[in-house]
């Protein structure tokens, strides 16, 4: 007898592309779309952290059930000299039917679309405060270009790589600073607005591919690593104090928010929100 799943199979052989899927709630997510019967492409700016999350995919999920639908490839967000083409190799290697070989079947498709697109992606964003002599413009057009330049390029180039239908999507990421930030979060505040505004103008442009942000607040995750053991430790009691939770944030957790945007075909414009309350704390 068939077991016919209506939740857990919406995001079988699908093709998914994470963009920063190489660390942090991008890895999470690109492990949930896995565990979903997704083909899932990482991709990060480094090329060790692509081996390396590979690697862990790989040793998290020894079947080849799932190996055969791990993949991963080195994109650079962060030049703006090269970003459009950067972006089109990422497609072009995204939708490639020898991106999963044993997927390949035969077929004589030059390219194989994408159903989802989630970017998680970041650089530092060396937070700045407008009274800084260093708050220039030079400044304040790079904090830009990964999470707000990079996401309207991908977003240019969507309709020739991504299935033009209401199951497809783009899914975004702000932050809770943008709502409620703290002092010297001007410029990420700023930012966040960016990225959810041209979500919701995304979504009138690329219908009926759907877009949605995901506004996460503050993630356990290893960019905080560098600031050592009392450091962290400092950091998460302070992120807890803030929530009404009472707890930081797993990027296990907040990876289900992208999950529910990608298998929702009603949801579109929208802004889902993970931070454990802090908006009402």
């Amino acid at each position: 007898m068939t077991t016919h799943h209506i939740s857990t199979n919406k995001l079988a052989n699908t093709r998914v592309l994470i963009v920063g899927g190489t660390s942090g709630i991008g890895f999470a997510v690109a492990r949930l779309a896995l565990e979903h019967g997704a083909s899932i492409i990482v991709a990060s700016s480094q090329p060790q952290k692509v081996a390396s999350a590979i690697t862990r995919l790989k040793t998290y999920y020894p079947d080849p059930e799932y190996t055969a639908r791990i993949a991963g490839t080195v994109c650079d967000l962060s030049d703006e000299s090269t970003l459009e083409s950067n972006i089109l190799a990422l497609y072009a290697f995204a939708t490639d039917p020898n991106t999963f070989p044993a997927q390949q079947g035969g077929t004589t498709e030059d390219k194989i679309l994408l159903d989802h697109i989630v970017t998680t992606a970041g650089d530092a964003l060396n937070l700045r405060t407008p009274t800084d002599p260093t708050f220039d413009v030079p400044y304040i057009k790079s904090t830009g270009t990964v999470r707000l330049v990079a996401g309207l390029i991908l977003a240019k180039h969507a309709p020739a790589y991504v299935r033009n239908a209401p199951s497809s999507s783009l899914t975004f990421t702000s932050g809770v600073n943008t709502t409620r930030p703290m002092p010297g979060w001007t410029i990420g505040a700023a930012q966040g607005a960016a990225v959810e505004g041209m979500a919701r103008g995304l979504a009138l442009d690329l219908a009926p591919i759907r877009v949605n942000t995901v506004s996460p607040g503050a993630v356990l995750t290893e960019l905080f690593g560098r600031l050592g053991k009392e450091g962290l430790e400092a950091f998460v009691e302070v992120c807890k104090k803030g929530t009404l939770t009472g707890e930081i944030g797993r990027p296990e957790d907040v990876a289900e928010a992208y999950l529910y945007l990608m298998k929702d075909r009603f949801v579109t414009g929208a802004l889902v929100h993970s931070h454990g309350g802090r908006l009402l704390k």
